[in-house]
């Protein structure tokens, strides 16, 4: 029996039925990179989970519009409004203009997620492109008396929102120990309440990215650029918002205040946010020299690397485990994905050669109504693997001959492998892409076999032992020869 999907959700903290707003269109927004740096993996874990629930809601028969934005102005390097601005920072140290480095590291970042095999949104708006939506929705919360302005910047009234609104709705936190806990900053005396937040931040006379408004020139804070896009393309209220539980505390909170500030509404009816990266039991962080980058994993020039893993491995290694659940990084944890990347796609790669019998012992439905469940049960990829390696089961034993399955259910066989393996996953074979490989493998296979057939056993042997010294190993069956990766 199919089970109806359910997700967790934050702001109520259990698992809710998916009860889109008006089905079958479901709005999802997740927040973006802010692309003044290469993307690090834990943005990379959060992107290939929600392009897991977005390949599934559309198999599912939704009509998903995915909008993931691009942080490309207004992001200071302190998350409460102080420091400098990471474009301009990071334009001075590469002597570049600050659009240059959004160009430079927005190009990395869709190049990582291509080789991750993620579906691009549906839109994927940017904060440089929606300034008129931004200082719009800040007029609008000025006028419902939920922010004011202080020398050319404007800041959100936490205190006063929270009169009427829920400010910790999301964390759960009481509103009297984030303020013991928040420290008066310097520069920042003209705030009325310390946990005010800036919408529109007055730019000085050097400040390179800057706009005009009603205030002056200046450019808009962090989190006013995505409840600004979301609602723009969205509206003011849709199904599903996205992202790193990192932004939970802050930026999302920040979020529904401007939103429920400027629309009385909740902006969202579920929020989902992915859990952390750790390497070797320890948080995954630049301060503790600890984390690596995309391409660092995938050459393995990294000092805590013992080798680089291919980008299906590791989009296998971090759909082993639940998207709320913490992903240890080890050299022997990838080790161990390697191989059963390499023995689900060796399975899959069979398929094609399976031959139907007239009669089987074999039902496919039952597996296919676990996947689902699974699937359904707040997108819980790690089991669903583990179903997939029944199939890769079933695969092998009918291939030696061992079991027998009909035209039937090889069709279905074939239709699980292929939806959730390739479409729900995104999973690519790396292998069977590389064509020269192939080719050359499939000519020392004929040769052999022409060598066995000609009784030439010292050659058959020499090409198989050679083989397997670099890694491939034949097997042999009725159906013909196969190769793999040791």
């Amino acid at each position: 029996m199919i089970q109806e999907l359910q997700l967790y959700n934050t702001i109520s903290r259990k698992k809710e039925v998916f009860k889109p707003l008006n089905s079958p269109h479901v709005g999802m927004y997740v927040c973006g990179p802010t692309v003044y740096s290469d993307v690090h993996l834990g943005n990379c874990r959060t992107f290939i989970s929600f392009d897991l629930i977005f390949r599934y809601l559309k198999y599912s028969g939704y009509k998903v519009r995915y909008v993931r934005n691009i942080t490309d102005a207004g992001h200071l390097e302190g998350d409460r409004d102080e420091g400098d601005d990471k474009f301009a920072k990071r334009a001075k140290l590469e002597q570049l203009e600050p659009m240059e480095i959004v160009q430079k590291y927005t190009l990395g970042f869709h190049e990582v997620l291509r080789m991750f095999n993620t579906l691009p949104p549906s839109i994927e708006p940017t904060a440089t492109g929606h300034i008129i939506e931004q200082i719009e929705m800040i007029k609008s919360i000025m006028a419902n008396g939920y922010a004011y302005e202080i020398k050319g910047t404007i800041y959100f009234d936490v205190e006063k929102y929270s009169k009427s609104y829920n400010y910790t709705i999301l964390t759960n936190r009481k509103l009297e120990d984030l303020l013991e806990n928040t420290r008066e900053l310097s520069g920042q005396d003209d705030k009325k309440g310390r946990l005010d937040f800036a919408l529109w931040i007055k730019a000085k006379p050097e400040t390179l990215m800057q706009w005009q408004s009603p205030w002056g020139m200046g450019f808009p804070g962090w989190h006013i650029e995505c409840s600004a896009m979301s609602a723009k393309y969205l509206g003011q209220e849709f199904d599903i918002h996205g992202g790193g539980m990192d932004l939970a505390a802050t930026h999302h909170t920040n979020e529904i205040a401007q939103s429920e500030a400027c629309s009385h509404h909740q902006p969202a009816k579920y929020w989902m946010h992915t859990n952390m990266l750790t390497v070797n039991g320890t948080r995954m962080s630049k301060s503790a020299g600890n984390g690596f980058l995309p391409h660092e994993l995938f050459t393995g020039n990294h000092p805590l690397l013992r080798k680089g893993y291919s980008p299906m491995t590791v989009k296998f290694f971090m759909l082993q485990a639940h998207y709320r659940s913490t992903l240890d990084f080890s050299n022997d944890a990838l080790d161990a994905s390697e191989k059963g990347f390499r023995r689900l796609m060796n399975a899959v790669a069979l398929l094609p050669k399976l031959v139907a019998s007239e009669t089987g012992n074999i039902e496919i439905e039952p597996l296919r109504i676990k996947c689902v469940n699974a699937m359904n049960d707040d997108f819980n990829s790690p089991v669903v693997i583990a179903e997939l390696f029944e199939a890769v089961r079933i695969i092998n034993t009918v291939y030696d001959g061992s079991a027998k399955i009909t035209t039937a259910e090889l069709e279905k066989l074939n239709t699980l492998v292929h939806d959730f393996v390739f479409d729900i996953f995104g999973l690519q074979d790396e292998e069977s892409s590389n064509l020269e490989l192939n080719e050359i493998l499939d000519m020392m296979i004929a040769l052999r076999k022409e060598a066995k057939e000609n009784k030439d056993y010292a050659t058959s042997d020499s090409i198989r032992i050679g083989l397997q010294k670099i890694g491939i190993q034949l097997k042999d069956s009725k159906e013909g020869t196969t190769w793999s990766k040791i």
